[in-house]
């Protein structure tokens, strides 16, 4: 099993990182640097908590006025590179938020994120002043440097997992996408996933608007395409009628049927936790003119009060002739992960097609 990442933080890892303190500020000890950061609380501490942790402890370790402290991890940062010096940016969060400060901690920031990222750390200053906040968003977008441009996106996503949330822009995301406005024809491909992720998020909250702005997008540009295509996943995989039809799905209803028929199947019919189900489908298309569809299965697994919550998982996506047949399988584990517990019951399983009901079948999960 890979080891936690919060793991990355060892004894060696402060005491290198503090010798590189103490190469430009002498009088910065590594041995008390790391035993002040790892004291008896570290161990019941998270990933970001202990993030928070190093970047408090040095700024009790670092000289007391901003700059200066600054001033010590520029000689170094050349040096700190990576995931694991998300401290950095964190350390700006911590320390630099007085008002007098602001131009300082902008510049650091910017300074910062292409080294680790400081996605998160520009939250707290997005909730504090987010017209100020944006306004700097909105220089970012500008930048030469890819990191800085993404940056401009990333920090700002309403739903930025691991950063805290803004509602703010839950609420009101115009001044977010105004500023995707700028990157939505971006050349970086790292900027570009960044653009994407943000308008999924939006399209959690404003959906309508999402797909609005994905028209006024679509056909520019491939860069762009390529942004709403991506943005508006979870829209399409939800089966918004304007969302299926924004990207060419074929149109399927009780009236007018995409799928003529289908089958599916699940072996072993009764399995216990940490087993593999072996799935087989079969659909034939209505006759005619050539059709886009997605074919999914979706489980409405159990959850530990009982009811179920229906996930779904893609199996094919692309453009088939009318009258078409397609089959196929597909193993699925039933062992627990970090993100799903299984619990056991009755669980149902259904080929899904352009967001339609095709077929179903169900497995006894036992414990």
């Amino acid at each position: 099993m890979a080891q936690p990442l919060k793991e990355m933080y060892t004894t060696d890892f402060l005491l290198w990182f503090g010798r590189r303190v103490q190469g430009v500020y002498p009088v910065f000890e590594p041995e008390q640097f790391a035993g002040q950061v790892m004291d008896e609380s570290w161990e019941g501490l998270e990933l970001k908590e202990r993030i928070r942790k190093i970047s408090t402890v040095l700024g009790e370790c670092l000289p007391p006025r901003y700059e200066d402290a600054l001033g010590i991890l520029y000689a170094i940062d050349s040096y700190c590179t990576g995931f694991p010096y998300l401290f950095f940016p964190d350390f700006v969060e911590v320390h630099g938020q007085a008002l007098e400060h602001w131009e300082l901690s902008m510049q650091a920031l910017e300074r910062f994120t292409s080294k680790s990222s400081a996605e998160f750390a520009v939250r707290s200053f997005l909730l504090r002043d987010p017209k100020r906040m944006m306004e700097q968003m909105t220089k970012w977008a500008g930048d030469s440097n890819e990191h800085v441009r993404r940056l401009a996106s990333e920090g700002c996503r309403p739903r930025l997992p691991w950063g805290q949330a803004l509602p703010v822009f839950k609420r009101d995301p115009e001044p977010v996408l105004a500023v995707l406005e700028l990157l939505k024809a971006d050349t970086s491909l790292y900027v570009r996933k960044s653009v994407a992720n943000n308008l999924n998020d939006i399209a959690k909250d404003h959906p309508q608007l999402v797909i609005q702005t994905a028209a006024r997008w679509q056909g520019n540009n491939p860069h762009t395409d390529w942004i709403i295509r991506h943005g508006c996943r979870t829209l399409i995989r939800k089966a918004v009628p304007e969302a299926l039809r924004l990207f060419g799905y074929s149109d399927t209803s009780a009236d007018e049927p995409l799928v003529t028929a289908a089958r599916l199947s699940a072996a072993p019919s009764a399995l216990q936790i940490g087993d593999i189900s072996r799935l087989e489908y079969e659909l034939r298309v209505r006759e005619g003119e050539a059709v886009r569809i997605r074919v999914e299965y979706g489980i409405e697994f159990v959850k530990a009060s009982g009811q179920t919550s229906r996930k779904l998982f893609l199996l094919t996506d692309k453009t088939v002739p009318g009258g078409q047949r397609l089959e196929g399988t597909r193993k699925h584990s039933w062992a627990d992960l970090t993100t799903r517990k299984h619990y056991p019951g009755p669980h149902r399983i259904v080929l899904v097609v352009n967001g339609m009901e095709a077929a179903h079948t169900s497995v006894l999960l036992e414990q």
